[in-house]
């Protein structure tokens, strides 16, 4: 349980300080940063689909089996995502037309991504508790996720009037809250198992949800030919990585 515990803490560290990789999009132009970006998007939907089908789910049933409480709970993982995927279209909405000093959109865009770096410490939590291999898988489908996420709420902060030195500390600040998740999973563990039967297709849903709803609609955007075989060996590439874990495991 030990390990369980400093894999658990050295995954959520990881997520935490992924907080501070916005500052690299101001080292680079704007067109050529994206131009490598939506090739880790594309990995990043590869290995989402491939840790929820190849670990989570199939972890999540190896014990008593594809249940109602499985199912339930991998449609309750796309419903949250799906409410906080509104959220954010609702407050991109009203973010138009400001003159980019909008503190209070900005705050509300902080308080949201603490919920979601929460939830991303309750999973990766979770998916240490049910095995070491299953927590790695899950820690790197969140990290590739969250480089371009990252990315985009230091953007939107600085758009909401923070200087960079400021928008830099409230992501951080902000991205520590994988760090309580993944404390709370473990302590909650420690009382009953039966928590990884539930959060485990919850994660899953939610990773189905992202990749499916969010990433692949991004990745869409771009028609090039070129583009879009690269994008396609990388979306490849993400799913291998989870083979390759899964035999390593």
């Amino acid at each position: 349980m030990l390990n369980v515990w400093w894999y658990t803490l050295g995954s959520v560290i990881v997520i935490s300080l992924l907080s501070l990789v916005g500052i690299i999009a101001f080292a680079f132009k704007v067109k050529k940063f994206k131009k490598y970006l939506i090739y880790v998007i594309s990995f990043s939907a590869g290995a989402m689909f491939g840790d929820a089908f190849i670990h989570l789910l199939p972890e999540a049933v190896s014990t008593s089996g594809f249940t109602l409480t499985v199912s339930l709970s991998v449609l309750g993982g796309i419903a949250v995502f799906f409410l906080v995927e509104k959220v954010v279209h609702w407050r991109h909405c009203h973010m138009s037309g400001q003159d980019g000093h909008e503190h209070p959109f900005a705050i509300m865009n902080v308080f949201g991504d603490g919920v979601h770096n929460f939830i991303d410490g309750l999973v990766i939590g979770a998916s240490y508790v049910a095995s070491i291999p299953v927590g790695i898988a899950t820690t790197l489908a969140i990290i590739f996720h969250e480089i371009p996420q990252e990315i985009a709420d230091f953007g939107v902060l600085i758009h909401g009037g923070f200087t960079r030195i400021k928008a830099l500390c409230l992501n951080f600040v902000t991205a520590l809250a994988a760090v309580l998740g993944g404390i709370l999973a473990l302590a909650l563990s420690a009382y009953s198992v039966n928590i990884t039967n539930v959060l485990l297709p919850f994660a899953a849903g939610g990773f189905i949800y992202i990749a499916g709803a969010d990433l692949i609609p991004e990745l869409h955007k771009e028609r090039k030919l070129s583009v879009s075989v690269g994008q396609f060996i990388t979306f490849g590439l993400g799913i291998l990585v989870m083979v390759l874990l899964l035999r390593v495991g």
